[in-house]
């Protein structure tokens, strides 16, 4: 089975630099659970269960991807331990290709709408306001007109960052005082972006509000008001997730996906960790499409995800 993707030889030397840390210790546990072993047997699963829940792949998922694996074992009789990497590559891939939309190649696709509305959710310091600026970044760059909304306006700070980052990607943002209504201010932008004629309309929210009530009627209020000015919109709810937190992502897209309809992820953080397997688990057990993954601090450090790439950084021996 090839596992071929789209990106491009930088772009795909970049996720393999970004993966680096969850690779070397995934190989590092694949290594020892295989150790004087020659072919796939009930300890060799055991120990591969353990690998895969200690890489933040997540319980669920990990038991899914080992009956995956048994069903093979069972069908082929004899597997070499040596094929186990390149099995759990291909489980994996499958994996993921069943809550997998067919992504864009690149950040210069015709967009199915114009102006094309996402809305950004989650946690104060998951990484949302740096995921804006190199999402606007790598729009402009691919030739789209971008525009900001900042409707997290219960912290200064947050307008304040939104701010800073957007002049780095040399984007403009809509913004109100803090404390003003966030409906306010992404009703202000998308009239905006429709005099502006802007292709792609970002709009942030608030990371934290008291409640999951108080969250979910918020989130209500503005995509109403949003739909008044561009029906549909927004056309994209974008849950950003800190994959540095393991575990905690998987709590994170809890409460969110709970408070908002979520259509699409994205994961930061994971060149700093070894818990790039919390991607894995958290498209699996959520339905929901990772779109796209954050692999360093620059603004061009956001990738489009593709499973094939993706997998193959994780497991490859090269």
């Amino acid at each position: 089975m090839s596992l071929l993707g789209f990106l491009g030889k930088d772009k795909k030397e970049s996720l393999d630099k970004g993966l680096e840390k969850t690779k070397e210790s995934v190989f590092h546990k694949l290594s020892r659970a295989v150790v004087g072993k020659s072919k796939v047997d009930n300890e060799v699963l055991d120990n591969l269960e353990e690998v895969l829940v200690s890489s933040d792949v997540g319980v669920a998922t990990t038991l899914n991807i080992i009956e995956r694996i048994e069903a093979r074992v069972a069908k082929d009789k004899y597997l070499n331990t040596s094929e186990l990497s390149e099995i759990l590559k291909e489980e994996i891939v499958l994996l993921l290709e069943k809550n997998q939309t067919e992504s864009a190649s690149d950040f210069s696709a015709p967009l199915k709408n114009t102006p094309f509305v996402i809305m950004v959710v989650g946690v104060n310091g998951a990484g949302k306001t740096t995921t804006i600026a190199k999402l606007a970044h790598q729009f402009k760059s691919a030739g789209k007109k971008v525009l900001i909304g900042a409707a997290d306006t219960f912290r200064a700070a947050a307008i304040d960052q939104l701010q800073i980052w957007a002049d780095r990607a040399g984007v403009p943002l809509i913004k109100q005082q803090m404390g003003s209504d966030p409906a306010s201010v992404a009703f202000d932008t998308l009239r905006s972006a429709l005099s502006a004629g802007s292709d792609v309309v970002i709009i942030d929210t608030a990371g934290r509000l008291h409640n999951k009530i108080n969250l979910m009627t918020e989130l209500s209020k503005i995509k109403r008001v949003m739909e008044k000015v561009i029906p549909e919109a927004p056309h994209e709810v974008l849950l950003v997730l800190d994959g540095s937190t393991g575990q905690n992502a998987f709590e994170q897209a809890k409460q969110f996906t709970a408070a908002t309809s979520v259509t699409a992820l994205a994961i930061t953080k994971l060149d700093g960790t070894a818990k790039g397997g919390v991607v894995i688990g958290i498209s699996d057990q959520f339905k929901i499409p990772v779109k796209y993954i954050g692999v360093g601090e620059k603004i061009e450090d956001l990738l489009l995800f593709n499973r094939y790439d993706f997998v193959d950084s994780l497991f490859s021996s090269k």
